[in-house]
């Protein structure tokens, strides 16, 4: 038996088979968790359906349309919930989108930072909001963050401004909903392949220094962050709420990289 038989929960971010999203939702089902997926748009709904079904039979009966932008799909989505769940035990936050992240970060707009600070950030309070009414039993919001919230990195400008507004929210989310039993944390991933993170520029050799410099040299993977995500929306993390858990290999108790040892050493 699944750490997660007979849970019910609602992922937001599966684009394809590479995204993190797409992790947490195959570690999830395997554990035994009832899933409800939601898609943007149309090549997004095919990659969708074509993934479902490896997840295993049933675990998947609600597929829709949502832009956590957008209320009335999310009113709608939520209702669809309701009707087809009665409650929830869990949501996973993997959404985020940012403009302006070449040059300079005195240099960005506003409208590329508000843009930003809106998808990546205000999404989660949204995804809380609705999602509270359902979690009559108490429950467990999961978000996607990274280091780039709290150190500087190239190319990374108004997505680290958001991501750093993303643990806050977490932090003010968990003190809100903790009276309802209802827990709020965060994963902060290292540097994965993903359509998102090949749009940073020098992306590639980003990753290359990550898995360079880390303690456990290798890099981060879905599964990895996936693992992580089932023991958050798990009862074993019942004592858990407004953290950040890094799962990155350890790259984030460097204060810089350590030289390798070689043979002559």
């Amino acid at each position: 038996m699944g750490l997660l038989e007979g849970k019910k929960g609602l992922i937001y971010g599966v684009r394809n088979e590479w995204s993190i999203a797409w992790g947490c939702a195959q570690s999830l089902a395997r554990e035994g968790a009832t899933l409800a997926l939601t898609f943007l748009g149309e090549r997004e709904e095919k990659d969708i359906r074509k993934l479902a079904p490896t997840l295993g039979e049933g675990k998947v009966p609600i597929i829709a349309p949502c832009d956590l932008t957008n209320e009335e799909q999310v009113k709608a989505l939520h209702e669809q919930l309701q009707s087809e769940f009665g409650t929830l035990d869990f949501v996973v936050h993997a959404v985020a989108f940012a403009k302006g992240l070449d040059g300079r970060y005195v240099d960005v707009s506003y409208e590329d930072f508000a843009i930003s600070l809106q998808v990546s950030s205000y999404t989660l309070v949204t995804a809380a909001k609705y999602a509270e009414p359902l979690m009559t039993n108490g429950g467990s919001i999961v978000t996607l963050t990274y280091i780039g919230g709290e150190r500087v990195i190239p190319n990374y400008n108004t997505a680290g401004i958001s991501k750093a507004a993303l643990e806050s929210s977490v932090r003010y989310l968990a003190s809100d909903l903790g009276p309802g039993k209802i827990r709020v944390n965060g994963i902060s991933a290292g540097p994965v392949k993903t359509l998102s993170g090949k749009g940073i520029k020098g992306f590639g050799s980003m990753l290359k220094f990550h898995s360079g410099s880390s303690p456990l040299g290798h890099g981060t993977t879905i599964d990895q962050v996936g693992d992580t995500c089932a023991f958050f929306v798990s009862d074993l993390s019942r004592g858990v709420t407004g953290d950040v858990l890094f799962v990155d290999s350890g790259y984030h108790i460097l204060g810089m990289p350590v030289p390798k040892q070689t043979e002559e050493n």
